[in-house]
């Protein structure tokens, strides 16, 4: 009998099949110090189909069923997978936010939501009450402690569902599955419509493109990608660290889960991969690392990829929200192309991974409603990257005219129709059929002498011993730009001697001709940041302050 389409069909399989394996592992809070783990929760595939199917029943019962949009705001925890996987059961529809982001985009995706149903921990109740958000949820579910603000609590729930047995939505593939939110670090935050289909294409692409194997030992420090892990019959160890600011996470903690649990595979962001790098401490049961998010640093690749044994492999994929993965690339090969990003190619993020169909198109900041119109670029021509193919979501919620900014309708020769997803990157095709990332459309400076890419500028110079990064920005109008380059300093560089360290950085600019365009270089104290991944500069804010700074003829 086929299995619904739904990410939680797995979990009755794999309760059959290895019910006693462990599908969830939360290690216990340490002591302040750093000391060992007071005790770990573990539950097993068994445990988590039962109790998912208790939870999704009693949420029915409560009012949160078929298509009724939840918001999610519950920390990383069993519970919360315990609550994602009933809500697929359901056929309900998770609406997650990153929590982290500005208090008034938050508002903003809640309101946008339109949800129903608003279940999370006392303090979101709480900021939920005092700030606003979710005004249209009126189903409430607490999970902890319910004061004075209605509702129910997550306990009550499981106990209300307990023993009615086996819970399973006959969801469709277009059936929507859940609204993702993104982090908003490109752009303001837009609710990703994602289907049944698309989740359970993004695991049988992973599977395939990174050769995943049931009964491995996963440590994703990035929360949702753990919902992926009892599909594919995997144990996710959940890390004791705070996910939104992986730059901050403990090497220790994180050495402590690998080691005690045997962790045969790892995913972070290219913050946590410095953080581990700059631990220096081997990694030998690690047979799988993966990170993304932004481009990880070349020297944080050749760091990584030493601590590993030689027959594991660092995988660093390209993709988005609205559609992951697009390619990816293994550390090695990442590695051997390390001279020419360094001499201003861009970075190389892999070949695509089947069956996506990647193009390259001419830029256009308009919206393309046909892919009749568009003029495909011919390899080595930069241009935006576009994708269609099996996880390319089709729709933002609520967001029209997002919507058709970023997808464009082709039709193909059997009559049928698809989305082509716009990633807003550019980038090319190599003659070997490998994509190169050069920057976000957005963010490319255009000078009166043709276009900069930021991820063309930046690694030229930020090989400097003395420097921790560089963002390249623009200030005056389009077409007119004058390229700028703040620079963030190594830590312990001296600030008082930055007048030769601007002179040795116009050296190595002078090496490559669209380098040596820059005009001036600012000093910058610290470069903001994305909230998600810790690592995507907020060029927009850069620019700003490059452009006060010199309006005020400032140095």
């Amino acid at each position: 009998m086929t299995e619904p389409c739904n990410i939680a069909a797995a979990l009755p399989r794999l309760a059959a099949e290895r019910p006693r394996q462990a599908a969830i592992r939360c290690p216990g809070r340490r002591a302040p110090g750093g000391g060992l783990a007071r005790y770990d929760v573990v539950l097993d595939y068994r445990s988590l189909d039962a109790r998912s199917d208790a939870i999704a029943a009693g949420l029915a019962a409560y009012g949160i069923g078929r298509g009724t949009r939840t918001v999610v705001m519950v920390r990383p925890s069993p519970e919360f997978f315990l609550l994602m996987f009933a809500l697929f059961k359901a056929g309900a529809v998770p609406v997650l936010v990153d929590p982290g982001i500005d208090r008034r985009a938050l508002k903003q995706c809640l309101d946008e939501a339109r949800a129903e149903a608003f279940i999370g921990i006392p303090l979101a109740h709480v900021a939920r009450r005092l700030l606003g958000w979710a005004r249209s949820a009126t189903r409430l579910v607490t999970v902890g402690r319910r004061l004075g603000w209605g509702g129910t609590t997550l306990s009550t729930v499981e106990r209300a569902g307990a023993g009615t047995g086996p819970q399973l939505a006959t969801t469709a593939p277009d059936e929507v599955a859940a609204i993702l939110f993104t982090s908003g670090s490109t752009g303001v935050p837009k609710g990703v419509v994602y289907r049944h289909r698309h989740f359970l294409a993004q695991i049988e692409m992973m599977r395939r493109a990174f050769g995943i194997e049931p009964g491995g030992v996963d440590l994703p420090t990035f929360p949702p990608f753990a919902l992926f892990d009892p599909a594919l019959g995997l144990t996710s160890v959940i890390p004791d660290m705070d996910p939104t600011r992986p730059a901050q996470a403990d090497p220790r903690r994180l050495h402590d889960a690998v080691w005690r649990f045997g962790a045969t595979q790892l995913f972070g962001s290219p913050a946590l991969m410095r953080v581990l790098a700059d631990h220096g401490r081997p990694l030998p049961t690690l047979r799988r690392v993966t990170s993304a998010g932004a481009p990880v640093p070349p020297e944080v690749v050749e760091r990584i990829v030493a601590l590993l044994p030689e027959d594991a492999q660092f995988w660093t994929p390209y993709g988005a929200t609205e559609c992951l993965p697009v390619a990816v690339i293994e550390g090695r090969e990442l590695q051997a192309t390390r001279a020419a990003t360094e001499a201003g190619a861009g970075t190389c993020v892999g070949r695509p991974v089947a069956p996506n169909q990647v193009r390259i198109i001419a830029i256009d900041d308009g919206a393309i409603a046909d892919w009749s119109g568009v003029r495909e670029l011919a390899p080595g021509e930069v241009g935006e990257i576009t994708v269609a193919g099996p996880t390319a979501t089709d729709s933002y919620f609520n967001r029209e005219a997002a919507t058709a900014a970023a997808k464009i309708r082709e039709r193909l020769g059997d009559g049928e129709e698809r989305v082509v997803h716009r990633m807003g990157d550019v980038g090319y095709f190599d003659p070997e059929g490998r994509l190169w990332f050069c920057g976000r459309k957005t963010q490319r400076v255009e000078t009166a002498d043709g276009p900069l890419h930021t991820e063309q500028v930046e690694p030229v110079f930020n090989v400097h011993p003395q420097v921790r990064r560089t963002a390249l920005v623009g200030v005056g109008a389009a077409g007119t730009q004058r390229p700028v380059l703040c620079v963030e300093l190594a830590a312990g560089a001296p600030a008082g001697e930055f007048a030769r360290i601007e002179a040795e950085l116009r050296e190595l600019g002078a090496r490559h001709p669209h380098t040596a365009r820059i005009e001036r270089f600012l000093r910058h104290p610290g470069f903001p940041v994305d909230i998600r991944h810790n690592a995507k500069i907020g060029r927009e804010k850069l620019a700003q302050w490059a452009a006060a700074r010199i309006a005020g003829g400032k140095p």
